[in-house]
């Protein structure tokens, strides 16, 4: 069937432009637009397979051999970039990515909290998908009649996009609206140039009454497209905003309760108590000297424990899967460091900065990786398999600028919403407004809550020798703290103190704990900057545990405060009383329990296993699909290398144990002058091998070839056969000559070398020689016994 150029251009143009408007869909699932060069290009390049097979008539199983091909060839320049040579050029990694890929690309997408990274081979699913979908689409649009059949490979592939993604719609609307107009375009168009309406009428009024039904479609088509667009508006008006798409991570991927793990914060006085000289972890790589390493942060306050909260529009219950490029957008100078875990065992990972991703090392690599989150909000990670001695991870972060006081200066607060605190001591909220009474701007503010607490208050952990100071944060202790006529607290009261104390008059902060050796000076004027390296290790300990308070402010985020006393800033006697008229206490709910309860199984009705069931082996039929025609395809692709390599061994093996001693020396120089032919030497026919040797080893500049060919000759021709040690050492010198050749070429000469067929005819023709000649010498040796 031969196609006008007119029908090429629009059934290409429309795969084209349908696969190109389902790529806008996968804009939420990925980090950036970098997706859209795997997925334009794997449709371009499903569009000239397409051509090419209609062009050459190819069938289906050529078709798919080509597809396998062109994946695998790039592939790796337009999906997996990260893993070739200068962008393009595909290495052993990518290649291994690829065949891996094919299956294993759609659980981990799946299994990955969107939005996803291109560097983490997400991008290979729709790479495939798209691929695959354009050369079936195009072959059906170009071969058939009916241009209808090219529509089922791409409604999979829109499936595919929906099922693969994530619930968050990219324009759902214009979507809809452009791929009805393709598809009405597109049918219409083919249904006015398909044969039965191409004839030509003799008669002049036919002809004209061909035109009018011609026009006639054209604006049956348009009135189409308007109303399909009016339909999508209404339906977008009146579906409810709250509907959304079913997608499969949906069902896959469980939600995480960060509430499940007690408050980093419950935990400060034991970790000064029991671990003051004990190394927790080691932080090597060299930090910021202002740079401070976290653990939790905690935001939600309920009279017993800060916690993480579940509202607020900087959610710091918000936990997704670890993945890559996690601070795109975020400004600083970049930081590397290594973390070493000692005497800490805990979920919580030790971070810092605005981290991008975390590399992690060690026998539980794998198992940390895959059960790690991080808060993006907050900065926070975890790993739900816990941290242990000699567990090793790398951060990658980027450490934000912390601005002077004279920056802030016109600076308002950020626009963020902290949780309300319940069960707040009696009279902080007095307090607060009191201290900020003259302050004028926010950052002024901040600095009066500070102040009022580090210069009046005095430090105690409450340990041996130390002033009588109460371990915890809840609102009995919290009053006991401002009602004493002496402040006697650590960093845990006093942090918890500034931050219900601004949270009572509006500014939006929250508790943070981790370590640092000091805290940079709040004075610090604009320009003097920190050294930009720390010296030595960074070893957490007890006694650099810190807990601190961060505020955030607008265009700047959330920034440090340290409101606890120094240290050496010790109460005048060692315990304090209560005043005789204290306010009324607050009636404190029960403390919660440290561990959380088991609560029975949960049992699903028939219905949702039913559902559970039909998608588990949805996926599995899909996933099988998927490798069974990657397994295909690359049976098919690595076929050919395979039987060369196996006739190669075949022919070797069997020279290497000819039944004449002789026949084995002879054989082994046909082995070598079969390498020497492969490796791009000609070798001559009908010459001794003397003559031989001088014209390879010239050609390879190898000087060893003449001896191996006058020990040939003598073996062969000498009076009696060559002993067994005699013959193993020379395959062992023949050997060692084919790997100097290997060593000498470079690496597409040998991979060329190693799949080449000229040695194949060469080593019969060597053959025939050779029993020839065995045959002649036989019988002389025959006749010469008589």
């Amino acid at each position: 069937m031969t196609l006008s150029p007119r029908r090429w251009a629009v059934d290409l143009s429309a795969v084209l432009l349908f696969v190109a408007i389902t790529l806008v869909g996968w804009w939420p699932t990925f980090t950036g637009p970098g997706y859209l060069v795997a997925g334009v290009g794997a449709a371009v390049l499903g569009l000239g397979i397409a051509a090419a097979g209609t062009r050459f008539r190819l069938g289906v199983l050529s078709l798919a051999g080509l597809t396998v091909v062109a994946y695998f060839l790039l592939g790796g320049p337009l999906a997996l970039a990260h893993t070739t040579i200068a962008g393009f050029v595909p290495t052993l990694d990518t290649f291994a990515q690829l065949a891996l890929g094919a299956v294993t690309s759609w659980k981990s997408l799946l299994t990955s909290v969107a939005p996803v990274a291109m560097a983490d081979g997400h991008a290979l699913v729709p790479f495939l998908a798209t691929l695959v979908a354009t050369v079936v689409a195009a072959s059906l649009a170009l071969r058939l009649r009916t241009s209808g059949w090219a529509l089922i490979p791409l409604g999979a592939l829109l499936a595919t996009e929906i099922a693969f993604g994530t619930f968050e719609e990219s324009q759902p609307l214009v979507q809809g609206i452009c791929l009805v107009f393709v598809v009405v375009a597109w049918l219409a168009l083919r249904e006015a140039w398909a044969p039965a309406h191409s004839a030509v009428s003799l008669e002049a009024g036919a002809e004209r009454g061909s035109h009018g039904r011609g026009r006639s479609r054209l604006v049956a088509g348009g009135i189409v497209l308007v109303l399909a667009a009016g339909v999508g508006a209404g339906a977008n008006a009146l579906i409810p905003g709250n509907l959304t798409r079913d997608v499969i991570r949906e069902h896959i991927v469980p939600p995480f309760d960060v509430h499940q793990y007690p408050s980093p914060l419950q935990a400060y006085r034991l970790y000064v108590r029991d671990y003051k000289d004990e190394a927790l972890f080691t932080v090597a790589g060299g930090l910021p000297d202002d740079m401070r390493i976290r653990l939790g942060v905690m935001d939600a306050y309920n009279g017993i424990v800060f916690d993480v909260s579940d509202a607020g529009s900087d959610d710091s219950s918000d936990f997704t899967h670890l993945r890559s490029d996690m601070a795109v957008g975020r400004s600083g100078d970049d930081v590397e460091f290594d973390v070493t875990i000692g005497e800490y065992a805990d979920v919580w990972l030790p971070d810092a900065g605005h981290v991008d991703h975390i590399d992690f090392a060690g026998p539980r690599a794998e198992e940390l990786r895959r059960s790690a989150y991080y808060n993006a909000n907050t900065g926070t990670a975890l790993t739900q398999a816990g941290l242990r001695e000699g567990d090793r991870y790398t951060v990658h972060a980027v450490n934000p600028d912390i601005p002077a006081d004279s920056t802030l200066a016109d600076v308002p607060f950020g626009k963020v919403e902290v949780p309300q605190a319940e069960n707040v001591p009696e009279g902080i909220a007095a307090l607060a407004a009191d201290t900020i009474a003259e302050a004028e701007t926010p950052i002024e503010r901040v600095r009066a809550l500070e102040a009022e607490l580090s210069e009046y208050g005095f430090f105690s952990h409450g340990l041996a020798d130390e002033a009588y100071s109460l371990p915890g944060h809840g609102a009995r202790r919290m009053q006991t703290l401002f009602e004493n006529e002496q402040m006697v607290g650590d960093d845990e009261q006093y942090a918890v103190a500034m931050a219900l104390m601004a949270n009572e008059v509006g500014i939006p902060a929250r508790v943070v704990m981790g370590f640092h050796d000091q805290a940079p000076s709040p004075e610090a004027e604009e320009g003097e900057a920190p050294s930009p390296e720390a010296s030595g290790d960074f070893v957490a300990t007890g006694d650099n545990l810190h807990a601190w308070v961060e505020v955030a402010f607008e265009g700047y985020g959330w920034l440090p405060f340290d409101p606890t006393p120094p240290e050496d800033q010790e109460p005048q006697q060692e315990t304090t009383e209560p005043k005789p008229d204290p306010k009324p206490q607050v009636v404190q709910p029960p403390p919660p329990p440290q561990e959380p309860a088991d609560l029975p199984p949960l049992i699903p009705d028939e219905e949702e296993q039913e559902e559970e069931s039909a998608a588990v082996w949805g996926v599995l039929w899909l996933v099988l699909a998927i490798t069974g025609v990657t397994l295909l395809g690359l049976m098919l692709l690595l076929s050919p290398f395979v039987i060369i390599a196996l006739l190669k061994g075949a022919r070797r093996r069997k020279r290497y144990g000819a039944s004449i001693p002789a026949d084995r020396v002879a054989g082994g120089w046909e082995e070598l002058m079969d390498r020497a032919t492969d490796y791009g030497a000609a070798v001559p026919m009908g010459q001794t091998r003397q003559e031989e040797a001088t014209v390879v080893g010239d050609a390879l500049s190898e000087p060893r070839m003449t001896p191996l060919a006058v020990r040939a000759d003598a073996s062969v021709f000498g009076p009696d056969d060559p002993p067994a040690i005699e013959i193993e050492e020379y395959w062992k010198h023949v050997d060692e000559v084919v790997d100097a050749l290997a060593e000498k070429a470079s690496f597409w000469k040998r991979m060329r070398a190693r799949t080449s067929v000229a040695s194949l005819t060469h080593g019969s023709k060597l053959s025939v020689r050779m029993r020839s000649l065995r045959e002649r010498l036989a019988s002389a040796r025959e006749e010469g016994a008589r």
